[in-house]
């Protein structure tokens, strides 16, 4: 969804007295633990938005060579689960815009956080939402997967 039509789509949701969840990351080979997050995240009782990373912000975070699948490929994978009621790529390095512009009910983001430790937590608090930490613990990744291919093909 362009950013514009998600707006909208919030505010219709919202009208409805629906809560508003935001999600975030790169999904880039998407594991259980992209499923595992996404489930909590739906978990919580709303509309559950998934904002995706842009391919330029992967590179950024994750490297050279990354990601393996284009942002569209990887948008439209998430937009396919139950849990997701609606995806954006975005190009920023965080989502605190989207948070601005959304002001989710509720940022959800995964073990590998804690409350005080998410970046955006007061950006969130600020549009009157709150963090929650959701999914299973830390115990999958693509890296990781990445890292075992890797010592599986010597």
């Amino acid at each position: 969804m362009e950013r514009g039509e998600l707006c909208r789509r919030v505010a219709e949701w919202r009208a409805a007295g629906e809560r508003i969840i935001l999600t975030n990351g790169c999904f880039d080979l998407l594991h259980v633990g992209h499923v595992r997050y996404l489930e909590g995240a739906k978990a919580l009782g709303g509309r559950v938005i998934a904002a995706v990373n842009s391919d330029e912000s992967v590179r950024r975070l994750k490297g050279e060579g990354r990601p393996f699948m284009p942002e569209r490929e990887r948008a439209e994978i998430v937009a396919a689960l139950d849990a997701v009621d609606a995806v954006v790529v975005f190009a920023e390095p965080d989502v605190r815009a989207l948070i601005r512009e959304l002001h989710p009910d509720i940022q959800a983001k995964g073990t590998d956080y804690t409350e005080a430790s998410v970046p955006e937590r007061a950006e969130v608090e600020a549009c009157g939402g709150r963090v929650a930490i959701v999914g299973d613990p830390k115990d999958h990744s693509t890296s990781e997967f990445l890292k075992k291919l890797n010592i599986a093909k010597h």
